[in-house]
């Protein structure tokens, strides 16, 4: 008899959109405050990583991967387990945060609503400084600190990781 196993922990890919200094973010307006999330979504079972990313910003954004010069960068890695409001299990996900820099004229494409939200939720973009003091999903503001610097290396970095005591669900 082979034994149980544990349940695979769900994996959320997601890009770092980036226009010159300005990151594309998509902007909630909830009764607890604003949260802006990193454009994405969970992996389909044995979804590949780079197929699922580029479904998750074709649906969300309107947005082409085809069209962007580089291929999206793994850059950073954020560990998730979390207690969300009304919920009686912790979530738990691992984020998979890409690195995509537009190419000039391509901006003008990307949707001003998120496609797939039955709210129509608003696309956002906000220069990539004062997002880092925004409460963001996934809760990357130090990446978004230190990437002019050039401490980033290029990645994949491991980030703090996301827990009831470092971050706060809206």
């Amino acid at each position: 008899m082979t034994a149980p196993t544990a349940p695979a922990v769900p994996v959320r890919t997601s890009a770092v959109i980036l226009d010159g200094n300005q990151i594309c973010l998509i902007h909630r307006r909830r009764p607890s405050g604003d949260q802006y999330s990193v454009p994405g979504g969970l992996v389909q079972d044995i979804e590949p990583i780079p197929e699922a990313l580029a479904r998750e910003l074709r649906e969300e954004l309107d947005l082409d991967l085809a069209q962007v010069a580089e291929v999206p960068q793994l850059r950073w890695v954020q560990d998730q387990i979390s207690n969300r409001p009304g919920t009686h299990m912790p979530l738990r996900r691992l984020h998979l945060i890409h690195l995509v820099t537009l190419p000039p004229g391509l901006r003008h494409t990307i949707a001003a609503t998120e496609q797939d939200a039955e709210d129509h939720t608003e696309v956002t973009w906000i220069d990539r400084l004062d997002a880092a003091s925004l409460h963001l999903y996934p809760d990357i503001r130090p990446a978004l600190v230190s990437l002019p610097e050039g401490t980033d290396t290029g990645g994949p970095v491991w980030l703090e990781p996301m827990t009831d005591r470092t971050y706060r669900w809206r």
